[in-house]
Parts: C-alpha cells; sequence; structure tokens
C-alpha cells in the first residue's frame, strides 16, 4: 500500500509510521513541527519507502500519485500545547480533516481519523462505551481540543454518508512510551522527567482522579488492525487497567528510584475526574486487547527518558 499520514513527526503518528514502513508499505509523511519534533523520524532518513513533506495540512494541500489510505493525525494533543494553539487545534481539526477526506475522496482512497477520549469530556458513564455521547463543556478551556475532535468526527461520518468514503475513526485513550516529548505536560512524561530530575511530581487536586494507560506499542496494533477492519463507527483503543494519580506517582517513583517529593496543585478547569475505555467492540471485532503492563511499559519508557534527561531536555 502507499499512505499518507498527517502529523507523522508526532509521538503516535511517527510509530504509526514505523509500523506501516515494517510490513513493507510506502508511506509520505506529513507534519509542520507545531508539535512534532524533527528526530522522531530521523531513523528513516535514506529509507526508499519514505518521503516527508513539511506542511500545515489545515491548508489545502495535495499528494503527488495514487494513495490506499490517508490517516489524519495532526493536531496538537496535550493541555499545555493546545491551550498555546487553540485557534490552531481547532483549524486541523475541521480545515485539516476536510482537506484529508478530500484528498482520500480524489483517490479513492482509505481515510483514518484519529480521535480521543476527550470526545465524553468528563464522563457520567464509566467506563465509557461508544455509543455514550458525553459531557463536554463546550465553551471551556479544554473545549478547542474536545469540539474539533467532535467536529471532525462529525464531518468524516458525513463524508462517509454522503459521498461513500471508506472510513475509519478511533478513540485513542491516554498513551505513553518513547518519542513523547519530556515537557509535553502529559503526565507520565511529567512524573517521569520530574523524578529522573529530582523535582517534586506535580499531582492537580488530590490525585484521586483516574487514567487508563496504553503503551504506544498496543495503541498503533490497534489502529493497524482498525485500518483494515471494514467498521467505519467510532472504536475505542485503550488500555482499560485504571490508576489513580497518585498510584502512577508511586509507582514511576519506585522505578526511577527518585526521593522527590509530590506538589499538590488546584485541579485545572474540566479536567476529568475518571477515564477507562470500554473496548468490548476492539476485542471483538479487531481481536485486539493491550499485552503491555503498565509498570513494563513504564520501565521501557523511563529508560527513554533516561537518555534524553542526560543528553540536556
Amino acid at each position: 500500500m502507499r499512505v499518507a499520514i498527517t502529523g507523522a513527526a508526532g509521538f503516535v503518528g511517527s510509530h504509526l509510521t514505523d509500523r506501516f514502513l515494517a510490513d513493507g508499505h510506502q508511506v509520505i509523511g506529513l507534519d509542520n513541527f507545531i508539535t512534532g519534533q524533527a528526530e522522531n523520524l530521523a531513523h528513516l532518513a535514506g529509507n526508499p519507502k519514505f518521503r516527508f513533506v513539511q506542511r500545515d495540512v489545515s491548508d489545502p494541500f495535495t499528494v503527488d500519485g495514487a494513495l490506499d489510505g490517508v490517516l489524519h493525525f495532526a493536531s496538537p494533543a496535550s493541555p499545555p500545547d493546545y491551550q498555546k494553539f487553540p485557534l490552531e487545534t481547532l483549524k486541523v481539526g475541521a480545515q485539516g480533516t476536510a482537506n484529508g477526506l478530500e484528498l482520500a475522496r480524489s483517490r479513492g482512497a482509505k481515510f483514518f481519523l484519529a480521535s480521543t477520549s476527550e470526545v465524553y469530556g468528563d464522563p457520567t458513564v464509566h467506563p465509557q462505551p461508544e455509543t455514550y455521547w458525553g459531557y463536554v463543556n463546550s465553551v471551556g478551556e479544554r473545549s478547542m481540543y474536545d469540539e474539533a475532535k467532535r467536529f471532525a468526527e462529525a464531518t468524516t461520518m458525513a463524508y462517509h454518508r454522503s459521498y461513500g468514503v471508506d472510513t475509519r475513526i478511533v478513540r485513542i485513550f491516554n498513551t505513553y512510551g518513547p518519542r513523547m516529548r519530556p515537557r509535553d505536560g502529559r503526565v507520565v512524561s511529567n512524573f517521569i522527567v520530574q523524578a529522573l530530575m529530582g523535582e517534586p511530581l506535580t499531582v492537580y487536586g488530590h490525585g484521586r482522579q483516574t487514567r487508563s494507560f496504553c503503551y504506544v506499542s498496543d495503541l498503533v496494533e490497534g489502529i493497524y488492525r482498525l485500518f483494515h477492519s471494514d467498521r467505519s463507527d467510532p472504536t475505542n483503543v485503550g488500555n482499560p487497567g485504571e490508576f489513580t494519580m497518585l498510584e502512577l506517582a508511586a509507582l514511576v517513583l519506585e522505578l526511577t528510584g527518585s526521593k522527590s517529593a509530590l506538589e499538590h496543585r488546584p485541579m485545572p478547569a474540566d479536567d476529568p475526574k475518571q477515564r477507562k475505555p470500554d473496548i468490548t467492540v476492539a476485542k471483538s471485532v479487531l481481536h485486539w486487547e493491550p499485552s503491555v503492563p503498565l509498570r513494563d511499559g513504564l520501565v521501557r519508557t523511563i529508560e527513554y527518558f533516561r537518555k534524553v534527561v542526560a543528553g540536556g531536555c
């Protein structure tokens, strides 16, 4: 196959690029580096099956040649990033999605949207199945990301129903692993870097809010299987193992051997109190479920960040 992946220099996008290349496919990667990192793709220099194009996909774009898939992973994805770039986040969710869909439509290609568990907002249903419509503050401090992804899902389904575009939608839950940016504001990278540097671990509120953490290789396998499936409705991909922030902090301190203290700060506005995917659909349709326990994934991620910190982050 020959596919285009937007956001290819991002954390998940770069791992997904590797997955397609590992199976012998050709990849055209696109990124404008607003949050992506060139070093995430540096190992692909000289690979004849990979071509990179620096481009903002919120502006009209095209790709030469035949395409079998357009996978839209371009977007700031952590709260500090999308709050720093609110208009860019909204634009890539709206116009970037439409541009990708138009490209897929013009080439008779499959379109794959990277959506998010954030479409469920601060959920009143737990765990969250795909049938849950969410509880989102449309004008809150996280709304630029939540609503951009909800709009992107609506646009994707409109193209599917109106034009017959072959579409897929994945709702990604908290993911971690190598190639995360050290100061990106996500809790796993924050805790690990703070622990390695002997800084206090920043815990918001009482620390009893929960998240479910999926190691990146598990996520990519779920995404890859969904791409090759015939399911057009949104599909949760995440790890249903649920941990409080205090439990995560304790495990990071144990695995790093750090003596860092915990520093509690006020809860951010609209921060979800709990988050856990119902992966019944992924199990039954994709025959997928995560295989990397949190402890094992953290060991691998800590090893990566030790090198990053040693090199100066």
